[in-house]
């Protein structure tokens, strides 16, 4: 299940990173893996707070709030509202697959996908 589950995350990956290829915003290839990693940014709030750093961390990391910012960048013409969506989309699956998930505020190890770095 974990495979397919990882599937699932890779086929929505490759489907952001090609609309994000035909989107109208353009930047210098180098910029990629920095513009790529950008919303982990997010984790900063865990220098305040588990609760502050998971809120801050599942803002940037839920697919919801990247879904709304698609379709609002695709209905009201905002090729930076559409861009900023499927980046964080993007990025969400790459993490899925990774085993990073949704961030509980006990600790920045406890996600919905389990704990990160616990042997199983």
């Amino acid at each position: 299940m974990i495979n397919l589950l990882k599937a699932e995350q890779a086929a929505q990956l490759a489907i952001a990173i090609l609309a994000l290829y035909y989107q109208p915003i353009y930047f210098a290839w180098w910029l990629w893996p920095f513009i790529f990693l950008s919303p982990d940014i997010s984790m900063l709030g865990y220098m305040f707070s588990c609760r502050v750093g998971a809120a801050m961390y599942n803002w940037f990391h839920h697919k919801l709030v990247a879904g709304l910012l698609i379709i609002t960048g695709f209905l009201y013409p905002n090729p930076v509202v559409l861009f900023i969506g499927l980046l964080l989309w993007a990025h969400s699956s790459f993490d899925r697959i990774m085993g990073y998930g949704l961030k509980y505020n006990d600790s920045f190890s406890h996600t919905h996908l389990g704990m990160i770095g616990i042997k199983k």
